[in-house]
């Protein structure tokens, strides 16, 4: 059976997790990308449906179209539907990618379309503070607390020196940062986030922890047209309301997909994959234990001249794993984004205190060093 993986850059997702998971499923894989490579691949333009369309067409009949990819996501439901195979609602794809249609669906938040070429944003009565953020952005990309009009003005400007695109301009949900990991609507668990200081979004550390009000979550999910295959669902919970940051219509990311797996005991890709293919998701086994993500974020630009290897070990019940983002020789331009991961620490292990331990042992053994 032939998959067709729709891809824009390398990630480790699809190369260390997908990959492998189809090989294990006896699936034959093609590559469909506009980017390089050092796999076997096919070039077509993968934001555009013909074009995946097209390209297949020409080749062995599909048994599943797959992306992992935030931004080919609607383009990949679209090539599904056509040949018939199982896949997102390219409506709900499209709803979730755009946030100012998600916001426009789901209500109940103060939410505004900021056009390129607005000179100044008349906002002046809106809810203070606001957060700004691309319309279809990603990875807290240009995404910025703003505390009246004058400085959504001036973050809007700076935004569109850089990027021309819609932006949106919405209310500052305040509470405790949560994530609801979905795979065709059943919950898998949930992790709570830690952020870097105002004015930047950078997480800095996920955490496994329940997800409070889920149900909240899956309904608003349920209105977005949200069911099928993984799902990745920021939230804020706050005086017993759930109230959704953004939907990201595929696995979570950053390294917290393979943790997810392994905490779970479950090929989680392979179950991914398998959805996809038609078949229904086996129920997800409780969590035992506890897990984290901890982000070695650069705090300045330069060189980055020391760095530790990937590793991974046991160490006192606690499995730790260290993959490198950055290695030595890299050139770090500071964004205060997502982007500034030089690597991620995840472990796992029996409870929390062991788990935050062996990450600090690991931090203190280890060194990142960016030279200006």
């Amino acid at each position: 059976m032939r998959l067709y993986i729709v891809a824009g850059k390398r990630t480790d997702s699809v190369v260390h997790g997908f990959l492998p998971a189809a090989a294990s499923l006896g699936l034959d894989v093609t590559l469909l990308t506009d980017r390089p490579w050092p796999e076997e691949t096919v070039r077509c333009d993968v934001t555009d449906f013909r074009a995946i369309v097209d390209a297949i067409s020409r080749r062995e009949a599909p048994a599943a179209i797959f992306s992992n990819s935030d931004h080919l996501q609607a383009p990949t439901a679209l090539a599904a539907e056509y040949f018939g195979l199982p896949g997102k609602d390219w409506r709900a794809a499209l709803r979730t990618k755009n946030k100012a249609l998600m916001r426009r669906a789901l209500g109940g938040v103060f939410a505004v379309e900021l056009l390129p070429g607005q000179e100044s944003p008349a906002l002046t009565d809106a809810p203070y503070p606001l957060v700004v953020k691309p319309r279809e952005g990603v990875a807290s990309e240009d995404v910025f607390l703003v505390g009246d009009a004058a400085e959504l003005a001036a973050r809007c400007r700076e935004i569109w020196d850089r990027r021309q695109g819609a932006l949106v301009a919405e209310e500052y949900l305040p509470g405790d940062l949560h994530t609801l990991e979905t795979l065709n609507g059943r919950v898998l668990g949930g992790f709570r986030t830690t952020l870097s200081p105002p004015p930047h979004f950078i997480e800095e550390r996920l955490e496994w922890a329940p997800p409070p009000y889920a149900g909240q979550v899956l309904d608003a999910l349920h209105r977005l047209g949200v069911g099928f295959g993984a799902c990745h669902t920021e939230y804020v919970a706050h005086e017993g309301r759930a109230r959704i940051v953004e939907v990201n219509y595929r696995i979570i990311g950053d390294h917290c997909d393979f943790l997810l797996g392994e905490l779970l005991g479950v090929p989680v890709f392979e179950w991914v994959l398998r959805a996809h293919l038609g078949e229904p998701t086996p129920e997800p086994p409780a969590a035992t234990g506890h897990a984290a993500v901890d982000s070695v974020i650069a705090d300045r630009s330069g060189t980055l001249t020391a760095a530790p290897e990937r590793q991974e070990f046991e160490e006192d019940g606690v499995r730790v794993a260290y993959w490198p983002v950055h290695a030595a020789g890299d050139v770090i331009a500071r964004s205060r984004t997502n982007r500034d991961y030089l690597g991620t620490i995840r472990a796992v292990g029996p409870d929390a205190a062991r788990v935050d331990a062996a990450i600090r042992r690991f931090r203190a053994r280890h060194r990142w060093e960016i030279d200006a």
